[in-house]
């Protein structure tokens, strides 16, 4: 078991494997081998996955950092004494998001498998998610800013490619694809430019950017606690005689030390055992511990021409990663690529804006916790930004008629529970709302696939019904070309459902219990996490030290409170438009249940769901503790979340966010139950209802936030684009400057050049020697007479001439 942690880089090998073989032999292998061979990845990865946290529980929780081979030197420069290393860390924090990534992804890639069954990209669609899972596992095993920035920036490159995976799609449909992937693109990179900004802060404050060095416990307190707890229950054992002999053991948390001197074949002389880092130098520390240590002594950080404080360098640290978070877990004001990434396939929108991707913020902030809890400001603009965007996602959420898009502003919602669950200091809770999350939403997703399957191949019964009995299946993937043959019908608009409860039981059950356990019904999952998050909200009011944390404390309470009735409420609507009711279209009257390869993992994220509160049950609750133990999963975070802690139960407040959920229902079922769910106008009973209509309107229009972005960023983006293409570029640079400076400033010089130089210098001179050799052969024409006396009379005078020459000096002498 010791060696297990070596086993983490095949985490990351195993679905690398299975993206190069899809990617290269992929259309050789057809749909069942390339399903195949992606799935088997995913479940490979998981059992990884499963043997590191068997590691955990078995060794006290002890953290590993594991250096891969070939990897070892990442990024080294000598001459500046920079040492970036490669490496990954098994820690509880990290093996949550791997079980997390690798569970759920499992269970959607089976999913796929029946889901994408006849499109002609099949293979490379597994690639893809294979390729994600590669980058979203890199991002939580890195022991380092980085290394984390790598796979961060890999699955924004993997949305990118599954969110416009049918650019291809006629109508203008495949426009409107890989509009929404740019959109993810362009808003994803906003927030990652401000975390770099972050991560060269944090390499110029701290001269690293490892989280933990190597033998550096996380959580000093609980690991002197438990080893106190140790040795008070083994004086207790010896004193009663039940123990004679004690061996030390390596502390929780930490790393075990190795013995030396065997290898001399000299007694093992074992290296001192610590239960804190004041062994350790502080430039020794990761980032974390050296944040610890320069609060308690004051550090100020030098810039050069100034310092700050190192509570300041945290602010501005904390609020550039917030940003980065913003972007990656769609928080106010970079939320707005999420809704649209709806167009790429369901299996995607399970995965990557579910239960992975999107929670990359979240874990990164959870991950700095130590930070964030010595940041104050920080942490009360987290606290407004998550409540703000869950009451407002929640809100936009119950005005939508795509069944994706609905889940879409909900994930939105559920994540600012998360982030404001940070903002407060609820770490655990935080992460706990992340796991259940993980279960009931991914479930949702691949439930409104199961529907969207469904309808479309009643869709194509119908038709062929109105064909005599002629037609053929036309399913190639889901409606792949839906949109081209059927394009007065979408499959998504809940418009368009109704009366599924008895065409599609199994998917009905399942998604009854994900809409359950979102909205916060007791005993599922959702309602545990939920209420933690709540208490420690108005723990925070009550108990909060400072003005900032109690006014953290009643923003989260009050706004997540009114988001969880809004989730309650949405939620049932959709219940009603889909499921309940008769069918109003031929297309949910025919549609039939989907294939056992989509409903398996309906029924196994639907038992999760019901079943995942018991990970982390406060104490005190009709004897559930005694039976599934109390806070279990927040104890088991505390090893690697130095600030994480476990809130009591509250009976009184639980009481009351589940009557506001319960209330929220039936409000739901009031409004839209009894065959309401849709007007005879084709649209919500809420839009017809005097005083409520402009309430509608404005959740239907989204706020109009993608409206106001066009308005203040994109309309002036593209006027400015089209300024600088058609004027400065076209206008100026082609045609005044290439065409008028350069074209005619070279006609001009060429002009100059041929004719007054060329023609008449050049030429000139040319036809002027030719001139002069002409006359002066026409002058020595006449001497050839043609006469041989002539000659003779020349001949003579010529010697005559050169013998006075010759006599010349003699007759001058």
């Amino acid at each position: 078991m010791e060696n297990y942690p070596q086993l983490v880089t095949l985490l990351v090998f195993i679905p690398l494997i299975g993206f190069l073989i899809n990617v290269f032999f992929g259309h050789r292998l057809g749909e069942f081998w390339s399903g195949f061979i992606g799935s088997l990845a995913a479940v490979l990865s998981f059992g990884v996955a499963l043997l590191m946290y068997t590691y955990l529980v078995g060794s006290g929780h002890e953290a590993v950092v594991v250096n891969p081979p070939l990897l070892d030197g990442w990024i080294t420069i000598g001459s500046a004494n920079v040492v970036i290393p490669w490496q990954m860390r098994v820690d509880t924090l990290s093996v949550t998001m791997m079980l997390v990534v690798t569970g759920v992804g499992s269970l959607i890639h089976i999913y796929a498998t029946g889901y994408m069954h006849g499109d002609p990209r099949f293979s490379r669609f597994f690639a893809y998610l294979n390729l994600f899972l590669v980058f979203m596992l890199i991002l939580v095993t890195g022991n380092n800013f980085l290394m984390m920035f790598v796979g961060w920036e890999g699955v924004g490159l993997c949305s990118f490619l599954l969110i416009g995976f049918w650019f291809d799609k006629k109508n203008g449909v495949g426009w409107k694809n890989s509009n929404a992937a740019r959109k993810a693109m362009i808003a994803n990179r906003v927030g990652d430019f401000a975390l770099l900004m972050a991560i060269f802060l944090i390499f110029w404050t701290f001269g690293t950017l490892d989280y933990y060095r190597p033998g550096e416990i996380a959580n000093v307190p609980l690991v002197q606690e438990e080893h106190e707890a140790a040795l008070a229950a083994e004086e207790a054992a010896l004193a009663a005689g039940t123990e004679e002999t004690h061996s030390e053991a390596a502390p929780a948390g930490g790393e075990a030390a190795p013995a030396e001197g065997e290898a001399h074949g000299e007694p093992a002389v074992a290296e001192p055992v610590y239960y804190d880092n004041e062994h350790i130098e502080t430039s020794g520390l990761g980032v974390f511990g050296q944040a610890e240590r320069m609060l308690k002594a004051g550090h100020e950080v030098d810039f050069g021409p100034f310092t700050l404080p190192i509570e300041s360098v945290l602010v501005l640290i904390t609020l550039f990663m917030l940003v980065g978070a913003t972007g990656k877990s769609a928080q106010i004001p970079l939320f707005v690529w999420l809704p649209d990434a709806m167009a790429g396939p369901t299996p995607v929108s399970a995965l990557i804006h579910a239960a992975t991707m999107v929670t990359a913020g979240v874990y990164m902030m959870v991950r700095a916790n130590v930070w964030y809890y010595n940041a104050e400001l920080t942490s009360l603009i987290v606290t407004i930004i998550g409540a703000t965007t869950a009451i407002m996602a929640g809100y936009i959420a119950m005005g939508q008629w795509d069944i994706k898009r609905v889940l879409a502003y909900s994930t939105v919602s559920q994540l600012g529970f998360m982030v404001a669950a940070v903002g407060i200091g609820a770490y655990g809770a935080a992460m706990f709302h992340l796991v259940t999350h993980a279960f009931f939403k991914a479930l949702l997703f691949l439930g409104s696939g199961s529907v969207i399957h469904g309808v479309e191949h009643g869709l194509h019964k119908a038709h062929e019904r109105s064909q005599g009995g002629h037609g053929h299946d036309h399913h190639d993937g889901h409606g792949h070309d839906s949109h081209d043959e059927h394009h007065e019908l979408d499959p998504q608009d809940m418009r368009n459902m109704g009366g599924l409860a008895r065409r599609m039981p199994v998917t009905f059950v399942t998604y009854l219990i994900g809409t359950l356990a979102l909205a916060g019904i007791f005993p599922l999952a959702g309602f545990w996490s939920k209420d933690e998050i709540l208490v420690d909200s108005l723990l925070r009011f009550t108990e909060g030290g400072t003005f900032a944390e109690q006014l953290g404390g009643v923003i989260a309470l009050g706004l997540l409170l009114a988001a969880a009735g809004f989730t309650a409420f949405y939620m049932w609507r959709q219940i009603e438009m889909v499921f309940f009711g008769q069918p109003r279209t031929e297309a949910a009257d025919h549609a039939p249940e989907s294939a056992p390869s989509m409903l398996i993992p309906l029924v196994v994220l639907a038992v999760l769901s019901i079943l995942g509160g018991a990970f982390n049950l406060p104490k005190n609750v009709l004897g559930l503790d005694s039976i599934f133990g109390a806070h279990q999963f927040t104890h088991f975070l505390e090893f690697s979340v130095a600030k994480a802690h476990a809130a009591e139960f509250n009976l009184l407040l639980a009481l009351v966010a589940l009557g506001i959920a319960i209330g929220a229902i039936f409000l739901a079922r009031s409004i839209y139950g009894r065959g309401k769910a849709v007007t005879a106008q084709n649209t919500d009973p809420l839009a017809e209802r005097t005083g409520m209509a402009r309430i509608w309107q404005l959740s239907h229009a989204r706020l109009y936030w993608d409206e106001i972005y066009f308005t203040l960023f994109e309309n002036p983006f593209n006027r400015l684009s089209k300024f600088l293409a058609d004027t400065v570029d076209w206008r100026f640079w082609h045609d005044y400057f290439h065409d008028a400076v350069i074209g005619r400033g070279f006609n001009a010089i060429g002009d100059i050049l041929s004719k007054p130089i060329d023609l008449g210098i050049i030429d000139g001179a040319v036809n002027g020697v030719g001139v002069v050799a002409r006359w002066s052969a026409e002058r020595l024409r006449r001497v050839q007479t043609g006469y041989v006396r002539t000659y003779a009379v020349t001949l003579m005078l010529g010697v005559v001439l050169v013998i006075v020459i010759l006599l010349l000096p003699l007759l001058q002498r």
